[in-house]
């Protein structure tokens, strides 16, 4: 596959914010302590609705647990956001991706609330599973593919993901959840579909 001209400056933008604040936290601590990433923006749910530091649901977005949970989110986000931001354009993409893991997080609190169990959750995936959502649109809009993936395949990583989550501990299932709804529901609001004819892509 080659791709001339394309490039996705937004994913690159996000992927490198990530990096930046693990490492900036790394030289500070132990990112695998959950107090210590509390005390860097983490959600709480007791913190948001008790103190209002409703930032939490913001923050949260941009830490992680560890290098591992930094990899696998990064490596999946400039994987299938390269793909979106091409669809979209980078400010719809950075638009989706922000308030899908926004979106993400507000089910997770919901829900945190709802079962009265809390948690330190953290880390970009509500937002890359809005991607993934708002993928499996975009794939559906143009006859089941979107460039090289095709819609099952978007539907086969989706319930290999979601199996995962709901088969391991520690995994924030609601905000995953949260985050694919949204993506999908924003971009019905926010793609419009290209003109392929024009579209300076070959295929090999």
């Amino acid at each position: 596959m080659r791709k001339n001209g394309i490039k996705a400056p937004c994913t690159v933008i996000l992927v490198a914010i990530n990096v930046v604040v693990f490492l900036l936290l790394s030289l500070k601590g132990m990112t695998e302590d959950g107090m210590f990433l509390l005390q860097h923006g983490a959600m709480y749910v007791p913190y948001i609705t008790e103190k209002g530091e409703y930032y939490r649901i913001f923050t949260s977005m941009f830490l992680h647990f560890g290098f591992d949970h930094l990899l696998n989110n990064m490596v999946v986000l400039a994987a299938v956001g390269w793909n979106l931001e091409y669809e979209l354009g980078g400010l719809k993409f950075l638009i989706l991706y922000l308030l899908s893991g926004l979106g993400g997080n507000v089910l997770s609190a919901w829900w945190d609330i709802r079962m009265g169990e809390y948690a330190i959750s953290a880390g970009a995936s509500g937002a890359i599973f809005g991607v993934i959502g708002a993928l499996l649109y975009v794939a559906i809009r143009n006859k089941g593919r979107i460039g090289d993936i095709s819609g099952r395949g978007i539907l086969f990583m989706i319930a290999l993901s979601l199996y995962y989550g709901f088969s391991s501990g520690g995994v924030d299932n609601m905000a995953h959840i949260g985050g694919l709804a949204a993506g999908f529901v924003l971009s019905v609001l926010l793609y419009r579909k290209k003109d392929r004819k024009y579209r300076s892509v070959s295929w090999s």
